[in-house]
């Protein structure tokens, strides 16, 4: 049975890096069916809209989505609804996803390039895991700029709602909890739950719920850590970490964070599931239109995002197992990208990683192109 994939590569370096996760896909020997489709600044272009309902409908109607990036710098005067940037956050409402997966590896072979001592690091794997349809981002917006000057014309205030009900709490406090058990072989395992309960009511909320649903994984340890902690804690011990769960602004900024402990955000999958596990694959970084079109940018992040569509939406854990160890044979070959180059490495442009992550996929020599 073909699997059906919608490819939303979206803007600045987007088009870039999904080009060589769909290389690496077809190398496979699965039965793929995809289709593209405009997204973010480009879609804005072509049918003023950052996410046009010819592309709501092909993601609604595909098995798993592969998304690029959005965004670029000459947007920033629209109008909020016609950003870029509005385009996955219409993903993520329209199709359900709430659960934001995002795994911060440091590989061996990349421990000199972390931003920390290579003992803070060495054999580091944490998982992040975000709330995405609750919090600031979608609460009630007061005092919006105009899409001519970027001003508040005639405001004194702006402000944001935070808000979370008990349910949304609720099922992330289960994907964690489950999340942290299959980490630790079916039993155990340890989820730290990041709130600032101190001063704010709401996730003074979501640290009580949280707890009560703690109660049906007796086997998991909980811990709860307020944001600020959490943040130097990463810095300062990442590997006491285990599994991490938080609201979607937090979430947003730690998952950046932990990027950077791998060496790059250029490293860093996710995953984006909707309660039957059909989810949207992207990298953990943005557009960078500041590299866009020099074919420097790495693809290894939306290269193994598609390994995890293959485990957590298709079912083909053994493709996705292919995928990663072919990531790892060509880092442990000596191949990088100039985000993660060091001396004594072959620095290789965005396509030379992709085929060299199909040759290592195939059996063949991994060698830079």
């Amino acid at each position: 049975m073909s699997m059906k994939i919608a490819i939303l590569p979206g803007d600045g370096i987007g088009t870039e890096i999904v080009a060589e996760a769909v290389k690496v896909m077809q190398a496979l020997d699965l039965r793929f069916e995809t289709e593209t489709a405009l997204v973010g600044g480009a879609a804005y272009e072509a049918h003023g809209h950052p996410l046009p309902e010819s592309t709501l409908k092909l993601a609604k109607a595909a098995d798993a989505v592969l998304f690029g990036a959005v965004g670029d710098w000459k947007y920033d005067k629209l109008e909020r609804a016609l950003r870029p940037e509005q385009a996955i956050l219409g993903l993520r409402k329209h199709l359900g996803l709430f659960a934001n997966l995002r795994p911060a590896l440091c590989y061996a072979e990349l421990t000199h390039a972390s931003s920390l001592k290579p003992e803070l690091v060495a054999g580091l794997d944490i998982l992040i895991i975000r709330e995405l349809t609750g919090d600031i981002y979608f609460g009630q917006p007061r005092g919006r700029r105009t899409a001519t000057d970027g001003l508040f014309p005639g405001a004194e205030e702006a402000f944001d709602t935070m808000r979370y009900t008990r349910p949304e709490i609720e099922r992330i406090a289960h994907v964690a909890f489950q999340a942290a058990r299959k980490r630790a072989g079916g039993k155990g395992g340890k989820v730290t739950s990041v709130d600032k309960a101190n001063v704010l009511e709401t996730f003074q909320f979501w640290k009580d719920v949280v707890g009560q649903v703690h109660a049906q994984y007796a086997d998991v340890e909980l811990e709860h850590m307020y944001v600020d902690n959490a943040a130097m804690q990463l810095v300062k011990a990442p590997k006491n970490f285990d599994v991490i769960v938080t609201g979607n602004m937090f979430g947003d900024i730690l998952s950046d964070e932990a990027a950077m402990l791998t060496g790059s955000i250029g490293m860093l999958p996710s995953a984006s599931l909707d309660a039957a596990d059909k989810g949207l694959y992207e990298p953990s970084h943005g557009s960078a239109p500041d590299i866009a079109g020099k074919g420097v940018a790495n693809p290894l992040a939306t290269i193994l995002s598609v390994a995890m569509m293959l485990r957590y939406s298709l079912e083909q854990p053994e493709a996705a197992d292919r995928i990663e160890s072919a990531v790892r044979a060509v880092l442990a070959a000596g191949l990088r990208t100039p985000d993660i180059w060091s001396e004594g490495t072959a620095k290789v442009g965005t396509r030379a990683m992709g085929d060299a992550v199909v040759a290592a996929l195939t059996g063949k020599t991994i060698t830079p192109s």
